[in-house]
């Protein structure tokens, strides 16, 4: 009796609607996988035992009432800033970028952190400040999301640190971040391009030059959009078939089971199914946006609402990168791709998600 009552507590702060489209989701990924893997069974296996841990941390997180979450912001953000700056000082270079640290039994990568801590930590800035909010807090928390960025972007990662800034930015707009400072900002951004321009490295020059012209490397820096391109045109409107696209199973598609897996996707199940995937992740943020609608407090809304936004940032850049229309950033699809870490981010958002839909009370301390 007392484990089934125990249980029964864990699955009263789920949100069910939500999981539903998950498990959708799940299921989904779980077919593209078997596919774009060949065949492999131990790449499935390893693939739905990064979802069941996924699931597990989604359902440790969804039972954690959010004024935990809010004593965590801080601590968590500092640690997540100690460990970048750890990075940039002792960090692992691996392939020219220095992203990963060794903390003698394991090895971690720290911008994968702050992709929760940076939302975390300006929510609960602003949570603090709800009743006195002026122009400064804004300076404040566009300084506090300055920093992590910032030391991400040296590492060199530029992709994971616009991630970063997206998920931020998400807090400062629904924190009621003025239009006229956005428009702004948006100004100033393109103004500085030319000048942004000189400070990147040749690697991400070459994506954006191969971005607007691929056929100028066909067989080098524009070969992953070109054969990604390829892919998803040749599946036409209904697809070649699950298990019979030709462009991942005779190897022309790069990282086919991790960032380019909407290529392998749309191929096999054509414009139809990409219009039935798309209509998934718009119905998985439409229930984010609906929860963060009704979030008792300013942090509870405030996350909700960011992790809801991000989540659609991670599917519109990998859809864009993939189709052709954004430069190669290395974002997986959240998800769909293979990969442990990034599944694991996604799903502990979905689980702050659930404690805010469930747990109507936030405690200010």
């Amino acid at each position: 009796m007392r484990i089934k009552r125990w249980l029964l507590k864990i699955a009263a702060h789920l949100d069910y609607p939500l999981l539903f489209l998950l498990f959708a989701l799940m299921l989904l990924s779980l077919f593209v996988q078997y596919s774009a893997a060949g065949e492999d069974d131990a790449h499935l296996l390893a693939h739905g035992i990064n979802m069941l841990v996924a699931l597990t941390v989604m359902v440790i997180v969804a039972n954690i009432p959010p004024q935990y979450l809010l004593a965590m912001a801080v601590p968590l953000y500092t640690i997540g800033v100690i460990l970048l700056i750890g990075v940039a000082l002792f960090g692992d270079v691996v392939n020219g970028s220095r992203r990963w640290l060794h903390l003698g039994i394991t090895r971690i990568q720290p911008s994968e952190i702050m992709k929760i801590a940076m939302p975390l930590m300006l929510a609960w800035y602003f949570h603090y400040h709800e009743a006195t909010l002026r122009l400064k807090d804004y300076g404040v928390g566009a300084l506090l999301l300055a920093i992590p960025v910032a030391l991400v972007a040296r590492q060199p990662d530029l992709g994971t640190a616009l991630l970063i800034a997206a998920s931020g930015f998400y807090v400062l707009f629904f924190a009621g971040l003025p239009w006229r400072i956005m428009v702004g900002m948006a100004v100033a951004g393109g103004a500085s391009m030319p000048v942004l321009w000189h400070f990147l490295h040749d690697y991400q020059k070459n994506r954006i030059l191969t971005l607007l012209d691929p056929s100028q490397d066909p067989l080098g820096a524009g070969y992953h959009i070109i054969q990604s391109t390829i892919a998803i045109g040749s599946g036409g409107s209904f697809g070649k078939g699950w298990l019979h696209g030709t462009q991942s199973h005779l190897d022309f598609l790069p990282e086919h089971t991790t960032d380019f897996v909407f290529a392998v996707f749309g191929e096999e199940f054509g414009l139809l199914g990409n219009i039935l995937l798309l209509l998934l992740y718009l119905a998985i943020i439409a229930r984010g946006l609906t929860i963060a609608a009704g979030a008792p407090t300013l942090f509870a809304r405030l996350m909700a609402g960011s992790v809801t936004l991000a989540f659609f940032t991670y599917a519109f850049v990998n859809m864009g990168m993939v189709s052709g229309i954004l430069p190669v950033v290395g974002i997986p699809l959240p998800m769909m791709s293979y990969g442990g870490t990034a599944m694991v981010i996604v799903m502990l958002g979905f689980g702050i998600l659930m404690s805010v839909k469930t747990h109507r009370k936030l405690l200010k301390s």
